[in-house]
């Protein structure tokens, strides 16, 4: 029983890696299928391929949106917040030149990461404000969640160092990236909201190269 289970979310996960494929900007071949290891989800300790780990920090980043957006709710502070994104964004570019990255490529992958948690966080406004009751009944310390924040972006682009090689072209990027995003989706059952917002957070990718 255990087997099968196991059989059939790897399935689910190559089934919905290649929906993602079919997705993406660039047409991934239909010879992909062969390259998913069906087996694969019997021994996954996160998401699948080469860019798993890196898929996995964007998930987790997400998923700090959720937080962002239960300090906000119901008080004066904004979704929008530029003066703390482009803080955020010189950071980044300052970090990324250190370590190799092109600052600029790289502020690009984090402007995504910042418009898929604002996708986020307008989704769950706008379900909590429907939705009374789903509401979240405390309020996060949003100092606290912005040190995290910041932790994510470190690993975020030792992560995008360490990934250049397979970045570095962007058809086997791409069929990487659609492995890693499918896997992510049913691993961490990810609802339509959260969906959406890797979709926006993935989108550079493939796109930041080296200094």
């Amino acid at each position: 029983m255990q087997l099968k289970t196991s059989t059939k979310v790897a399935r689910g996960i190559a089934a919905t890696a290649l929906t993602v494929a079919g997705t993406m900007t660039l047409s991934v071949p239909a010879a992909t299928a062969a390259e998913i290891p069906t087996g694969a989800a019997l021994t996954a300790n996160g998401s699948l391929g080469r860019l798993g780990s890196l898929t996995d920090l964007v998930v987790e980043r997400l998923r700090v949106g959720d937080d962002v957006a239960a300090a906000k709710f119901g008080t004066d502070s904004p979704i929008d917040d530029p003066a703390r994104e482009e803080q955020v964004l010189n950071q980044v570019r300052e970090q990324a030149g250190a370590i190799g990255l092109d600052p600029d490529a790289a502020a690009a992958f984090f402007r995504d990461q910042i418009t898929a948690s604002k996708v986020v966080q307008r989704g769950l406004f706008d379900r909590w404000t429907t939705h009374p009751d789903q509401a979240p009944t405390t309020r996060p310390d949003l100092g606290q969640i912005r040190a995290r924040l910041d932790q994510l972006t470190a690993e975020l682009l030792a992560h995008l160092k360490t990934t250049m090689d397979v970045r570095a072209d962007r058809i086997p990027c791409t069929v990487q990236l659609a492995l890693a995003t499918g896997s992510a989706i049913v691993l961490d059952r990810l609802d339509a909201l959260h969906r959406q917002a890797l979709g926006t957070a993935v989108h550079s990718v493939c796109a930041v190269s080296p200094a």
